[in-house]
This record gives C-alpha cells, structure tokens and sequence, in this order.
C-alpha cells in the first residue's frame, strides 16, 4: 500500500500500459482517475479495477480537456497527487517518405501532449502546495534513431529533454518529475507496428515481432506489468530524493 490515500491520473489508460498501470496503482492504494480520449473504454476499465478508479475524457491535444480532466480529479478526489503520462501514437516511414501530417500527429500527442498535461498537472500541484510526482513514458526509441522510425524516436527523445527540464524546474515546489523507458513492450499495438515494418522491410506478418523479441537480452519482449513496479516507485515516497532521470526498463536492450 505504497500509495495509500493518493490520487492519481494516468492517460491513455483504457487499455495497454496505462490500464496495467492503473490496476497496479489501485493495488496500491491510490484513487485513479483513467484519463482517455474513448470515455467507453475508460468507464469499461474503470469497472473492471473497481471502486479505486474512475473514468475522465480526456484529449491530450486540446487545451480545454486538458485543463477539465485536472479538474475533474480535484472535485473527485480533492487534488492531484501523481500524474502518468502515457498517451502515445507510433508510427513509421523511411525519410523520404515520411509525411508532415504524421509528424505534426506524433509531436502533437507525444510532446506537446505530454508537455501541457504536465503543465496543468504541475499548476494544480503547486496550488494545492503538497507537491506531487509526475512520470512521463519514454521509449528507447528516445536513446537512439532507427532507420524507419525516425519520428517517433524524435519525439521520445524530446520526452527525456523536457524530463529533465521539467524536473530541475519542478522540484523546487516538491514536484518529482521523472521518466521510464520501456523497449519493446508486447500487447495489442503490436499487430499494427509489426503490419508496419512487414510493408516497408518487406517482410512476411509476424516475423518482425518475433525477432525483436529474440534480440533482447532478457530472452523476450516485455509485457505492460514488466512496468509497473518502477511506476509505482516512481510515485512513492522512496523515491522522493530522485528528478529528471529516465529509467530504461527494457530487458537490457539499452544500457545507460
């Protein structure tokens, strides 16, 4: 019950990581605000996690949701103590055939998303004067380019910069802002990541996901629960003496 009497509020967390993230935090002890764009699917999850969790709309790329979700938590719950931000998009294309509506796609949710949530985020933490923790979802996408997936690398790049901005800026009102970094975390998403490599590496379904599973060290790709203990960390009291830093969680496929 390392979160005991918290609130949390975690994007994206209908389904995939941030649902595994939520359902670890309930464990807990924390209250979960499950902040997603499909409000069906966050009240769903929000059921299924039990009377811990509650559903919010949420659009990470529009202001006014943004700000109505932090506020949505403070009438529920009474402030916001942690914040994941999870809510990502992928997607991938040689250079030369990379588009500009994918990239304004890919920084709108991934930076700009990640960069005004926690803005908001911090702005209630700081009003409310008990300080907070906010985790941001990296990638080891953000430690190295790869060849096809050169915007979505660009973006979780950006993810560790404003970590480490945001935490030298934050920690002074006793905001933790922090970052974790999965490498290659199996689930639902990857039917379509691996439908994208099969077209432009011109290989047969399947056959991508089942190498990048044999490259990790660990001897497998990681699951969404393979997260949750550096994400409950994160957010406890025992992490209260670390800031800007990105913690890769990726079987050693990165090592820094």
């Amino acid at each position: 019950m390392r979160l005991q009497g918290k609130s949390a509020l975690i994007t994206g967390s209908a389904r995939g990581i941030g649902k595994a993230f939520a359902l670890a935090y309930a464990r807990e002890g924390a209250t979960v605000a499950i902040a997603d764009i499909n409000l069906d699917a966050a009240k769903t999850t929000a059921e299924e996690i039990g009377p811990n969790a509650y559903a919010v709309k949420l659009d990470v790329t529009d202001q006014a949701s943004i700000e109505a979700s932090i506020k949505a938590v403070e009438d529920k719950t009474g402030g916001l103590d942690i914040l994941i931000n999870n809510a990502a998009l992928f997607d991938l294309a040689p250079i030369v055939e990379i588009t500009r509506e994918s990239y304004d796609r890919l920084f709108q949710i991934n930076v700009a998303g990640t960069l005004f949530m926690l803005q908001a985020a911090a702005k209630s933490m700081i009003a409310r004067g008990e300080g907070g923790k906010i985790i941001n979802m990296a990638s080891q996408a953000g430690r190295r380019g790869e060849a096809l997936v050169g915007v979505y690398c660009a973006t979780k790049a950006a993810i560790i910069s404003l970590t480490q901005s945001a935490g030298l800026d934050l920690i002074k009102h006793g905001i933790n802002v922090n970052a974790i970094a999965p490498g290659v975390v199996d689930g639902e998403h990857w039917e379509g990541v691996d439908a994208l490599f099969a077209k432009h590496e011109n290989r047969p379904r399947g056959e991508k996901k089942r190498l990048v599973g044999e490259q990790v060290p660990y001897g497998r790709m990681g699951t969404a629960e393979d997260l949750t203990g550096m994400a409950i960390f994160l957010a406890s009291s025992e992490a209260d003496y670390i800031l800007a830093q990105t913690y890769n969680v990726d079987g050693g496929n990165w090592m820094s």
